[in-house]
C-alpha cells in the first residue's frame, strides 16, 4: 500500500499522512454544502447581538426585571460558551452531518419558544436552550470544512466563513431594527427570532442532501468526565466575567475565576491519560494551534468590545435609532466581506503576513473613528464614518481566515470536531473578557466626563435660568443637580430607570410657575442632550484608543504564529 508523501506545515514539519486508500475523495457538491453550513454560523453570529435591538421592547411587553434582561443576553452566552468543545467532539464520534442538523433543529425549536414566550422565565430558558443548541451546531462548521476541502481550497472555504462571520456579526442590529419596524403579522420583537425558523426550514432540508456526512473512527466513545470538567470550568470561568460588572465585581466572582483554573487544570491532566480524550492534549504541542488560539482569544475579545463601544455611542450618545445604528455598521461588514474573499488568495503566498497587516488595518480603522468623532464632535452623522468602518473592516477580513488557516493546518482529520469547539470556545471566552474588561472602562471614563459635558452647558443653561428670573444662587443649585443628574444618567447599568438626582429635577421644575418652566424646561433638555453627545463622544474616543492597544498588542501576539512559505500541496495532504 502506497503512501501519499507529506508536505511541510506552517512549522516546516512534515505532516503524516493517510494511507492513499483512507484519503477520501473530494466532495463534488462541497461548495453547495458550505452555504447551507455558513446558513448555520450565520444564524448564531446574528441571534448574538440582534437581541440587543429588542431589549426595550421586550422589557415592555413582558413586563421583564433588568436582572431577567440581563440573563437573556447571559444565559446564551454562558450555555453556548460551556457546550462548544464538547459539541465539538460529539461531531467526531456520532457525525459531523448528524450533530449540524440536531444543532440546527434544536436551534429552531428554542427560537420558536422565544418568540412564542408569554414570559420573561420562558423567553431566558428558551435563550438558554438555544445557545446549548448553538453549541451542538456551531463547531460541525468549521469541523466539516476541514473534512471536506482539500488544502488548497480550504483557505476560499475560510474566506467565506469570514465574509459570514463580519455578515453576522454587524447585520444583528439592522436586520433586527427593520423587523421590529415593520412589525410583521403584529409580532413586533418576536419576529427577530422567527426568522431562525424560516433560515432552519430552508436549510436542514438541504443539509440532508447535500452536507455528507463524516467521524473520526478511532472517537469511539464520549468522555463523560472531561465532559463534566470542562463544562464545570468554563463555567465558573465565564460566568463572573459576563455577570461581573453588574454585580459589582464581588470577591466570589474572582475566588470562582481562580477555582475554575484549577478546574480546567484537573481537566487537562485526565485528559493527557485517556486514550480517546475529550481534547487531544497534543492538539497544543503544535505551534500553530496554541498561538493561534491565543491570539484569538485578544482579537475577537477586541472585536466584540468595540462594537460595545460604538452600540453605546451610537444608540445611548448620539440617540440614533436601532436600524440607524445598524446602518452606520453596515461599511465594516462590507469591509469584512470583500477582504475575506482577498485574503484567502493572499494566503498562500504570504502567509501570517497577511493577519500581520490585517491587525495593522483594523487598529488604524478604530484610530481613524476616534479622529472623526474628535473632529465633528456631537454633530457627527453616519456617512461620515464611512472611510474608517469601511478600513476596520477590512482588517478583520484579512485576519478571521487566514488564522483559522494557520490554526487547522497539521490538524489530524479525527480531532477535527474537538479542534474546532476549542477554537470556538476561545472566541467566545474572548468576547466575554473583552466585554467585560472595556465595558468597565468606558462606564469609569462616562463618569469621568460628565463634569466636563456639563461645564460646556453650563453657560447656556445658566442663561436661560437667568432669563427666567432666577437668582445665581438658584442658578448654581441647579448647574449642580444637572451635573449630578447627568454623571448618574450616564454610568446608570439600567438606562430605562431614571437616577433619584433627575427625578429631583423634574420636580423642582414642576413647581416652577408655568411661564417659567415654558422656558427652563427646553433649555434643561436641550442641555441634557448635548451634554449627553459630549460625555459619550469623548468617553468613546478614550475607550477606543485602548482597543487601538489592544489591536497593536494582538499583533505583537500573532508575532507567535508560526510562518508559512508557499508550498505546492500533494492531494493526500491535509
Amino acid at each position: 500500500m502506497v503512501r501519499v508523501v507529506g508536505s511541510p506545515d506552517f512549522e516546516g514539519h512534515r505532516m503524516p499522512q493517510p494511507l492513499a486508500s483512507e484519503e477520501p475523495t473530494p466532495d463534488p457538491r462541497r461548495w453547495l454544502a458550505l452555504i447551507v453550513l455558513l446558513s448555520g454560523a450565520f444564524m448564531n453570529l446574528l441571534d448574538v447581538s440582534i437581541a440587543n435591538v429588542a431589549l426595550p421592547s421586550i422589557r415592555t411587553e413582558l413586563g421583564a426585571s433588568f436582572a431577567e434582561i440581563q440573563w437573556l443576553l447571559a444565559g446564551y452566552t454562558l450555555a453556548f460558551a460551556a457546550l462548544l468543545i464538547t459539541g465539538g467532539r460529539l461531531g467526531d464520534i456520532y457525525g459531523r452531518k448528524r450533530m449540524f442538523l440536531i444543532g440546527m433543529i434544536g436551534f429552531a425549536a428554542a427560537s420558536a419558544l422565544c418568540g412564542a414566550a408569554p414570559n420573561p422565565t420562558v423567553l431566558v430558558a428558551a435563550r438558554i436552550l438555544q445557545g446549548a443548541a448553538g453549541a451542538i451546531m456551531v463547531p460541525q462548521v468549521l469541523s466539516t470544512i476541514q473534512v471536506t476541502f482539500p488544502p488548497e481550497e480550504r483557505i476560499k472555504a475560510l474566506g467565506a466563513f469570514g465574509a459570514t462571520a463580519g455578515l453576522g456579526t454587524v447585520s444583528g442590529p439592522l436586520l433586527g431594527g427593520l423587523l421590529i419596524e415593520a412589525d410583521w403579522f403584529g409580532w413586533g420583537w418576536r419576529s427577530i427570532f422567527y426568522i431562525n425558523v424560516v433560515i432552519a426550514l430552508i436549510a436542514v432540508p438541504l443539509a440532508i442532501v447535500l452536507v455528507r456526512e463524516s467521524r473520526s473512527p478511532q472517537a469511539a466513545q464520549l468522555d463523560l468526565l472531561g465532559v463534566f470538567l470542562v463544562t464545570a470550568g468554563l463555567l465558573m470561568l465565564v460566568y463572573p466575567i459576563v455577570q461581573g460588572r453588574q454585580n459589582g465585581w464581588p470577591l466570589w466572582g474572582f475566588a470562582m475565576m481562580i477555582a475554575a483554573i484549577g478546574v480546567l487544570a484537573v481537566f487537562v491532566v485526565h485528559e493527557r491519560r485517556r486514550k480517546a480524550p475529550l481534547v487531544p492534549m497534543e492538539l497544543f504541542s503544535r505551534r500553530g494551534f496554541a498561538a493561534g488560539v491565543v491570539v484569538s482569544l485578544f482579537f475577537f475579545g477586541s472585536v466584540a468590545s468595540f462594537f460595545l463601544v460604538m452600540t453605546f455611542f451610537l444608540q445611548y450618545g448620539l440617540g440614533y435609532s436601532p436600524l440607524r445604528a445598524g446602518l452606520t455598521t453596515v461599511p465594516f461588514s462590507l469591509g469584512v466581506g470583500i477582504l475575506s474573499v482577498i485574503a484567502s488568495r493572499l494566503t498562500p503566498r504570504l502567509g501570517r503576513v497577511v493577519v500581520w497587516i490585517g491587525a495593522l488595518v483594523m487598529a488604524a480603522g478604530i484610530a481613524g473613528i476616534i479622529a472623526t468623532i474628535g473632529h465633528y464632535g456631537p454633530y457627527v452623522h453616519s456617512w461620515q464614518f464611512i472611510p474608517a468602518m469601511a478600513c476596520a473592516g477590512a482588517g478583520m477580513g484579512l485576519v478571521i481566515a487566514p488564522l483559522a488557516d494557520i490554526i487547522l493546518t497539521g490538524v489530524d482529520r479525527r480531532d477535527a470536531g474537538a479542534a474546532s469547539g476549542v477554537i470556538n470556545t476561545a472566541f467566545q471566552v474572548g468576547n466575554a473578557l473583552g466585554i467585560a474588561i472595556v465595558g468597565v472602562i468606558f462606564v469609569a471614563m462616562l463618569g469621568s466626563q460628565a463634569p466636563a459635558a456639563t461645564s460646556a452647558v453650563a453657560s447656556e443653561l445658566r442663561g436661560a435660568l437667568a432669563k427666567a428670573g432666577a437668582p445665581p444662587a438658584i442658578q448654581d443649585q441647579a448647574v449642580a443637580g444637572f451635573q449630578a443628574c447627568l454623571h448618574d444618567r450616564v454610568v446608570a447599568d439600567d438606562p430605562a430607570v431614571e437616577p433619584e438626582s433627575c427625578k429631583a429635577i423634574a420636580a423642582q421644575q414642576a413647581q416652577l410657575p408655568p411661564q417659567t418652566a415654558a422656558t427652563v424646561g427646553p433649555a434643561f433638555a436641550a442641555a441634557a442632550t448635548e451634554a449627553r453627545e459630549r460625555a459619550y463622544g469623548t468617553a468613546t474616543q478614550h475607550t477606543l484608543a485602548y482597543q487601538v492597544g489592544l489591536m497593536i498588542m494582538t499583533f505583537l501576539l500573532m508575532l507567535l504564529l508560526p510562518s508559512r512559505k508557499p508550498r505546492t500541496v500533494g492531494p493526500g495532504a491535509g
